[in-house]
């Protein structure tokens, strides 16, 4: 099936704008973007005249907890964490997510068709994120790549959590100890597995082990909750103890250090940043953060951290950061094709260039406008949302609902 997304403002992202661009998208992935005049239709294609509307990728949500931290249902709709084990490696936010879960839907209609959702920041490690779309029938059908990353926490939230059970870990201390250890125990593991392998000898497998092992292997990057620049700091003392890739997220105080992570190639999931200072540890939060590490030369994603921040105000926290300074586009990449490479996801999603997956938003005009809105979501070509001006109110299709 062919669809062809006609005379819009077109922003690719890993591109300069076309002011009456054409997109087309065959069989789920686009094919083509350039003007309408370079860009031949297909006879039969399904035309959208985009006309006075901008034309962007679907945004990425680099980090937050939808479908697994659900909204307005208490304990039974919360799986975030696990908080019986300082040491999940082994758990897979894959596992807990709830395809049904509202937010999804508000994704939409905030022009967000992807997310990395990630176990909560209650253990020091967290476990296995995953990256899926915001429509679909089953995580199945969702799954962009999973595992995407392994989720690491320091600072109060281990510390708390542990502490009130009178556990390891109830310090900063204790906590570095528990990612430093399960680390340690992971080299031992690898050398005695390729030990018995050569060998040709049998080896009890450790299902923590094996994921701990590929983090160690780059295989999978690391993920690391942490506010304080001081939190940071242990952040990079433990990738340069183990070697593995390092994702500082959060960040609240990436602006003390920006220099420095710039200066190692460090990328940064920062926010949320709609929030009061909720705890000790991001009493420095300030909204001018994401702006301060861009220009230092830090690749820069966003996040509202979902449900803390509505997922649907993604773009309204970029419209905030430039108006604290950060560039425009810089802002737009935070929020595309930034947290796609961050997460090891551009070869799916996150620009307008063919070959990608053909998530694509039509916006009533600029997204960094606070009075523009998501009009019409699509998602591999499919249109899932729609925005209704005269029942002031948007609809995405039913996934579970199939034609007789």
């Amino acid at each position: 099936m062919d669809i062809a997304i006609t005379s819009g403002y077109v922003v690719p992202v890993d591109g300069d704008p076309i002011d009456g661009g054409t997109v087309l998208i065959s069989d789920g992935r686009i094919t083509a973007v350039g003007p309408d005049s370079e860009v031949a239709v297909p006879e039969g294609a399904t035309v959208v005249d985009a006309s006075g509307k901008w034309v962007l990728p679907g945004f990425v949500e680099a980090h937050g907890h939808i479908g697994i931290d659900e909204e307005g249902i208490g304990w039974a709709g919360d799986d975030t964490n696990e908080m019986t084990d300082p040491n999940g490696a082994r758990m897979r936010a894959l596992d807990a997510i709830n395809p049904a879960d509202r937010g999804f839907v508000d994704a939409l209609s905030g022009g967000v068709t992807s997310s990395v959702v990630k176990p909560g920041s209650g253990n020091p490690i967290g476990g296995q994120t995953v990256a899926v779309k915001s429509w679909g029938r089953s995580m199945e059908d969702r799954l962009i790549k999973h595992p995407a990353s392994v989720k690491s926490a320091l600072g109060e939230n281990p510390k708390r959590v542990y502490g009130n059970k009178d556990k390891l870990p109830s310090t900063r201390q204790g906590v570095a100890a528990v990612i430093r250890d399960a680390f340690t125990k992971a080299q031992d593991y690898k050398a005695k597995k390729e030990h018995a392998e050569a060998e040709g000898k049998p080896f009890d497998r450790d299902n923590t082990l094996e994921v701990l092992v590929r983090v160690l292997d780059r295989e999978l990057p690391w993920c690391q909750h942490t506010h304080r620049a001081d939190d940071i700091h242990t952040a990079i003392r433990l990738s340069d103890e183990f070697g593995y890739r390092l994702i500082v997220n959060h960040c609240t105080e990436g602006h003390l250090l920006a220099d420095e992570l710039a200066a190692r190639n460090i990328p940064v999931i920062t926010g949320p940043l709609m929030t009061s200072r909720s705890k000790v540890e991001v009493n420095n939060k300030t909204l001018a953060n994401p702006g301060i590490l861009d220009r230092a030369g830090v690749k820069v994603a966003l996040t509202t951290d979902h449900p803390v921040v509505p997922i649907e105000f993604l773009v309204l926290q970029a419209a905030l950061c430039v108006k604290e300074g950060m560039d425009p586009d810089s802002a737009i990449r935070a929020l595309t094709v930034n947290p796609a490479q961050i997460m090891g996801l551009d070869d799916r999603i996150g620009s307008l260039k063919p070959g990608l997956d053909g998530d694509v938003v039509l916006w009533s005009g600029d997204p960094l406008d606070l009075r523009s809105r998501a009009e019409r979501v699509f998602i591999e070509g499919r249109e899932v949302y729609t925005y209704d001006y005269g029942a002031r109110r948007g609809t995405a299709v039913d996934a579970y609902y199939r034609e007789s």
